[in-house]
Formats: C-alpha cells, structure tokens, sequence
C-alpha cells in the first residue's frame, strides 16, 4: 500500500508554524500568517469553516497571495476537447461521461474525426487538444479490445500515445492527455508526445469508495493508486495538473488534506503546474442526482484556503460549473479558468456550457484583471520541454513563441 506521509513545513527562514493554540480567531490566523509563516493543517482546518462575517477577511488575504505570485493576469487555455473514448471500467455516482459498450452515446472517435476537430480548433486560434478517456476500458469490455484492434493498437493508451503524436505532427496544437491511472513507463511514453498531462487527485478520503459512495466499484479511484501516478510523475519530472473534487462526501477536513497531499508532491519534486478545485454538479440520470451541490460559500473557502496553503502554485477553477457567479471566483485567489472552448463543449459536464470568451474577458476585465490565453503546459515549465530535442520540443517552442511565453490578451 502507497502511503503520503505530509509533514508540517517548517518556512526556509527558520520561523516555526503558527500552533494551533494560538488560533483564537479566524482573523488572528490571517494576521499570524501575514507575518511570515506558512500555512498550517489546524489553520486551513479553520480558515475552511470560517464563518460569513469572517470570510472577507479570508478572501482578502487569498487575493493578496494571488497578486504576489502572479499580478495582474488571469490565465485560460483555448482548446479543443477531445472525448478519445467514454468507454470506462469505472463507474462513479456522479459521472455522465461514461458508457458501456452497446449505450446510447457510447463511442470511440476514430484519427480521422480527432485530427478534423484538432484542425478546425486551429483555425479558431486554440493551442490545446485535451484528452479525455475512460480508464483502460478493454480490460473489462471485449468490445472495446475488438475496437482497438480494428484501429490497429492493443490498447487505449496505445491509441492515445498515436493520436497525441498525430496532433503533433499535424497541426500547431499540444496535446494535453488525461488518461487515468499510469504506470512509469506510460507516463515517460506520453511525456514524449505532449507537454503535459493530468490525474485528479478528487480526494484522499478512501472510505468513498464503500457501497453506495462516489467511488462505489470504482477502483482506479483509490486515492493512493492516484498519488502513485501523480508522484511518479513528479519522478520524472513531467508538468502536471491535478486537483480536487468537492461536494462527492467527503467532509472539510478532507479537502484540506487533499490540498496538502498535493502540495507535499509539489514540495518534493516541484512539478505540479496546477491546481484544480472543482465543483460536484448534479445531473439527471446518475446515482448522485439528489445528492447536494456544494455551495458558492464552500466554492469560495475551499479556493481560499488552496490559495493560502500553496501562494506560489497556480490555482483553477473551471467558469462553466459555477455560472453565473463565476466571476466571483476571481475573489477567492484564482489566478487561472482552465481550457475554454470556442468550438467543443465540455463533455464531462454537457449541460453547463463554457462561457464566451468575450463574456470571460469582459467579467474579468471588470474584477480589475487582464485575461491571457496560454498553453496546456504553463510558461515556467516549457524550458525543460524546449530543451529536450525532438518534435514536442519544436512544437512547444513554436506555440509559445505565437502567443508569447507570458501569454497574449484575449
């Protein structure tokens, strides 16, 4: 069994944490951290429950944490989103996306179909192809195993090591493929066809994954199957995105140890590019239809608290799943929307459209920030991507060149 010990970070300059003892209040926690020291388990446990008067203090600090480490800017990817196949071995209480061979809506696109999707996003100025796919579906479907074979691969991540080649050598899009669980070695073969990649952590609460949870007979969910990957990752040095999964069941408490599991990868090997807090929605037609939303409250503390437990790492939130309040988001410390479409939906979440970039730029113009676009792989990780020789290594340089390695406006 994989095990993440998270200690308690002592600052660089020798200052111990704040104990929790001294945690008379909410605002004494902010001022204590103002004066130097990082972000503790029993503070973020506190800060994440502050109640409403308290939280404009919170969110004012987060806020300011945001300015130091990135001003001015808020930061999206223009992409495309390429559902590879929904077919999925998994079947969690709140998806929509997956299907069994023979549903309704079931399919795996075929290269034909990935590279026109890829191409027309070019011509509407996107840099990003995104991945998404069921986790290694042929191990439990015949028809999938048969479906690749009429490809001409043996497995799904075969298929998708090909098509993130593909987007490579056909059009100025990176691929950003996020295929689930991975060993080492799929992690070094993707990392030679795309720039980056990504695996939700959700959550380090494993009890979700009893009867009836979110997880429930879902066995790639196990959160340490997923630190695995993620660490691995960081072994080798590949720009990654994970996050959190919020409103699913698991408690306050959960969310801030998810936050440090992430954070802790991030101190050891430095290659966490983003973090995600994302917002359970729900849906006609999946287990988890009656199950409660998370609130914007929680939305706002749970991103505040991200902010302030890791000041010096980008922090995401997607705009679509907390329509229309979305902008408010922008109060909690956020410095990035993630990937927007102008031309495909999000297929995780179809009913919650994205928002018109126009739209995006005009509510974030009016928080008091300018919208950049960039690419899938953030501009402080492209030197080592650069610096390797070979097709990914032009391609990145190319992109980064057409749109500026800091980003361009809207």
């Amino acid at each position: 069994m994989y095990h993440l010990v998270i200690p308690v970070v002592i600052p660089a300059d020798g200052r111990k944490p704040v104990s929790a003892t001294q945690l008379a209040s909410p605002t004494q926690s902010l001022e204590a951290l103002g004066s130097g020291p990082r972000l503790t388990r029993d503070q973020a446990r506190q800060l994440i429950r502050v109640a409403d008067e308290d939280l404009p203090a919170v969110l004012s600090a987060a806020r300011e944490a945001k300015q130091r480490f990135r001003p001015g800017g808020i930061t999206y990817s223009r992409k495309v989103f390429l559902p590879l196949t929904n077919l999925c071995r998994d079947y969690c209480g709140y998806c929509t996306f997956r299907r069994d061979p023979g549903e309704p809506g079931a399919r795996t696109i075929p290269p034909e179909e990935v590279l026109e999707v890829a191409l027309r996003g070019q011509q509407l100025g996107c840099t990003e192809a995104l991945f998404s796919l069921g986790d290694k579906p042929e191990l439990l479907f015949p028809e999938m195993r048969e479906r690749l074979r009429q490809l001409g691969y043996k497995s799904t991540l075969q298929y998708l090591e090909a098509m993130c080649e593909l987007i490579l050598r056909k059009t100025n899009l990176l691929p950003h493929p996020n295929p689930g669980l991975l060993s080492a070695d799929w992690i070094r073969r993707l990392a030679a066809v795309s720039p980056s990649m990504g695996l939700m952590l959700e959550t380090t609460n494993a009890s979700l994954l009893k009867k009836n949870a979110a997880h429930d007979n879902a066995p790639d969910k196990l959160p340490a199957k997923r630190l695995k990957t993620i660490e691995e990752a960081g072994k080798q040095g590949v720009p990654f995105t994970t996050g959190l999964l919020i409103g699913i069941g698991e408690s306050l408490d959960d969310r801030v140890d998810t936050l440090l599991a992430i954070r802790e990868l991030h101190r050891r090997y430095g290659h966490i590019q983003e973090v995600i807090v994302q917002n359970f929605r729900a849906k006609p037609g999946i287990p988890m239809r009656n199950w409660p939303e998370p609130t914007r409250g929680e939305m706002l503390r749970t991103i505040a608290v991200a902010r302030l437990l890791m000041p010096d790492m980008n922090i995401q939130a997607p705009p679509n799943l907390s329509a229309p309040y979305y902008d408010d988001l922008l109060d909690a410390g956020i410095n990035d929307w993630g990937g927007i479409s102008p031309l495909t939906p999000d297929f995780i979440n179809p009913e919650k459209p994205w928002p018109h970039l126009e739209q995006l730029r005009l509510r974030t113009e009016a928080k008091g920030y300018q919208l950049q676009q960039r690419l899938p792989v953030y501009p402080e990780f492209m030197p080592s991507i650069i610096a390797r020789p070979g097709l990914l290594s032009e391609k990145t340089a190319i992109a980064a060149d057409r749109i500026g390695h800091l980003g361009r406006t809207a």
